[in-house]
């Protein structure tokens, strides 16, 4: 008897509560906070168990949707009305198009991820010189630390490639100054909102900072096409 419900229980999936959720998925969002869990909630962007207590659960599986669901926010700038249809899609069975993917990039799945790199590991993904890594991290180009994210893989792959064409990393401190500027832009676009007390109030402001910061990607991109376009023979 005592031996069936060891298996029962072993068998049963893991159940996280809001707590432990923020645990596991701070250290790649660090701005995270419970407030935005149930935002996301409300928007249907995850539908966690509950308690005969009204207490959320999270499975595994929740928690892999959310770090889906963050990172296209994050690193895609894709508000949450696209990422929500194309969670459905998944959920129906269907393959669609990662939206907003460039041709021939590698499509996220909702898998955990979160890889960190050692210093040598970083170096050696992106067949770059440790010389070219100091130089990006005092361009504040890349965080220093002991170990790196995906980000700064993705970017130290792209400095390697622009060093072969002679730009370095001290040539893009205006980028990272430029990028600091439209922070701040954003800030003061959402500044009363944030302002405000409620939690949907501040989730809502995060979530338009994602939706602004792709706006501002698009202008930024449309300018440099127009100006490439009047220097090409």
């Amino acid at each position: 008897m005592a031996a069936n419900a060891a298996r029962s229980s072993s068998a049963a999936p893991q159940l996280l509560n809001i707590g432990q959720v923020l645990a596991r998925l701070r250290a790649d969002f660090p701005d995270l906070s419970s407030s935005k869990l149930r935002f996301l909630e409300e928007q249907g962007l995850v539908s966690p168990a509950r308690t005969q207590s009204g207490y959320r659960k999270f499975s595994m599986r929740d928690v892999e949707r959310l770090r889906l669901t963050l990172s296209m926010q994050r690193d895609h700038y894709l508000p949450l009305k696209v990422i929500r249809a194309y969670l459905a899609d998944l959920d129906a069975g269907k393959s669609p198009a990662f939206p907003g993917l460039a041709e021939g990039a590698p499509t996220p799945t909702i898998i955990p991820g979160g890889k960190r790199y050692k210093r040598a590991e970083l170096l050696r993904e992106a067949n770059a010189s440790p010389g070219l890594l100091a130089d990006a991290i005092s361009a504040s180009l890349i965080p220093p630390g002991d170990s790196f994210a995906e980000d700064a893989l993705t970017m130290l792959k792209s400095l390697v490639s622009l060093q072969r064409c002679g730009i370095e990393p001290r040539h893009l401190r205006g980028f990272r100054t430029a990028a600091d500027r439209e922070v701040d832009l954003i800030e003061s676009a959402l500044l009363p909102m944030a302002r405000r007390k409620d939690a949907a109030s501040r989730a809502r402001a995060a979530e338009l900072a994602g939706d602004i910061a792709g706006h501002l990607e698009a202008v930024r991109n449309n300018l440099i096409r127009a100006a490439l376009g009047r220097i090409s023979p």
